[in-house]
């Protein structure tokens, strides 16, 4: 008896331990992280002159003393792009926007002889950058260079002492479910500590092609910006740089800049004071379950070519619309915001094996990789018109653009206009009155004469992908032909 009550008691304090252990794994304690770090987070304030920020209200519109934190607030801030310097991080201006408008943001040290990183929004157009260090010394900054793109800034503070800095780490190794912790000056709080976990990685978000973006659930909010993002070993992963949010506030979802894409544009600033990016010059777009089977795929997976560029990397190395990229240098193309990061962080220069499909078959290609323009090359050119009849088997009417038509929709040559279209397989496919069909079934519309035989060609009952022209820009689609019955 004596016996089987030592068991159960040395049961019960082996599960009492194996549950603290188990709390402690899920309850970190980052007193030491933060307490090691802070010194190296600093705050950063700007001001930026009057005469600039009403360069960007309508002419005869001065901005009005509204507080920030109300739906005007929110109005104005969309609309006007009023948010200082600081983009979601600027402060209100005086009466009538007379006043500098001050902007407050967050940063850290990278280097003992005074580089920081902080974003590009929290400086953007500042007269007067202001550092202020864990000691509440101040600092006149000076910007070293910026980059858009990336929302990444790169200062320098001169100073007769080493400075406390901060340890990169590895973004590629984060792991989603891991903790994560922010130092920084939400509303002008200094030094806040938030934690929380990685919610997701390689976020892609509108006009935000080259960054693979950290989701996290860290509260971040006006005042982060520009802050570093710290794994559990006290390493800097990421750049808390923007959330989503319905209020201006925090709700759970934040994003941070992964600190390889900040390093990698940290150099090219630091030694060039610009930044380099690769370019293949293709437009791409996701592929869909209904797109796969029309390309004779098993799965939807790689990266669509609706659009080659001319005289672009990818022209002169033979890809064609409707290829479907599968890999570059060696990395799987899971979906289309895989590829511009992996193409944007490639040297110029560098030869790079991609691997893809086309007509169903895979093949491998080499292409040199080029230098992103500055500008995306315009397309335009001519053509003549013709009309057509309602299509019995796709149930639309078609016509050849205008040579107007054609500049306003960037197409050079070929294509036919859908200038009708009723309730059939065109319709049920997301066709509509507008489109320029350019590709149908893989093959490329020269004009009406070839719509109307490749219309005749198709297989009853088969779907096949159309490449169609809309609001400028190329856009794959699939459609079931009908069967023989209708």
């Amino acid at each position: 008896m004596r016996a089987l009550m030592l068991a159960v008691i040395a049961a019960v304090s082996l599960v009492g331990q194996v549950a603290v252990q188990a709390q402690e794994v899920r309850l970190p304690d980052f007193t030491v992280l933060a307490k090691k770090n802070s010194p190296a987070v600093v705050n950063i304030s700007t001001t930026m002159k009057a005469a600039k920020l009403s360069e960007r209200l309508p002419p005869g519109l001065n901005m009005p003393d509204i507080p920030q934190d109300g739906p005007l607030g929110d109005f104005f801030r969309h609309f006007f792009g009023d948010e200082g310097p600081g983009g979601p991080d600027g402060g209100p201006g005086g009466p009538g926007g007379q006043d500098p408008r001050s902007s407050l943001g967050s940063g850290f040290i990278l280097s003992k002889d005074g580089y920081i990183i902080t974003n590009y929004h929290v400086v953007r157009e500042a007269d007067e950058i202001i550092v202020r260090m864990s000691d509440r010394s101040e600092h006149a900054a000076k910007l070293i260079g910026s980059d858009q793109r990336s929302d990444v800034a790169v200062l320098k503070i001169d100073t007769d002492k080493d400075l406390p800095t901060i340890t990169p780490g590895d973004s590629d190794k984060l792991e989603v479910g891991e903790w994560v912790l922010a130092i920084g000056s939400p509303f002008g709080f200094d030094y806040s500590v938030t934690a929380g976990i990685v919610s997701a990685k390689g976020r892609s978000l509108p006009n935000e092609n080259y960054v693979p973006f950290i989701q996290t659930d860290v509260a971040i909010n006006p005042g982060n910006s520009g802050g570093p993002l710290f794994n559990l070993k006290g390493e800097v992963v990421g750049v808390n740089s923007q959330i989503y949010s319905r209020t201006g506030g925090f709700m759970g979802v934040s994003f941070a800049i992964p600190i390889q894409v900040v390093l990698n544009v940290y150099q090219q600033l630091r030694d060039h004071g610009s930044v380099t990016r690769g370019w293949l010059g293709v437009l791409i777009q996701d592929v869909t379950s209904e797109l796969a089977e029309s390309f004779g795929m098993q799965k939807p997976t790689g990266a669509l070519v609706s659009k080659v560029l001319d005289g672009s990397p990818a022209e002169k190395a033979g890809l064609r619309t409707g290829d479907i990229i599968l890999s570059f240098s060696g990395a799987n193309i899971e979906r289309s915001s895989d590829l511009p990061p992996m193409v944007g962080n490639t040297h110029v220069g560098d030869k790079i094996a991609v691997e893809l499909i086309r007509d169903g078959k895979r093949q491998k290609s080499t292409i040199e990789i080029g230098a992103l323009p500055e500008e995306q090359p315009e397309v335009a050119e001519g053509a003549q018109k013709e009309k057509s009849k309602l299509d019995a088997k796709l149930k639309i009417a078609v016509t050849e653009p205008t040579k107007q038509q054609r500049e306003q929709a960037q197409v050079n040559d070929g294509g036919v206009l859908i200038e009708d279209i009723a309730d059939g397989p065109a319709y049920s496919a997301g066709l509509r009155s507008g489109d320029i069909i350019l590709q149908l079934n893989n093959r490329k519309i020269a004009g009406l004469k070839d719509f109307r035989e490749q219309v005749e060609a198709l297989t009853p009952g088969k779907t096949v992908p159309i490449l169609i022209q809309r609001q400028g820009g190329p856009l794959f689609l699939a459609m079931k032909v009908p069967g023989k019955d209708g």
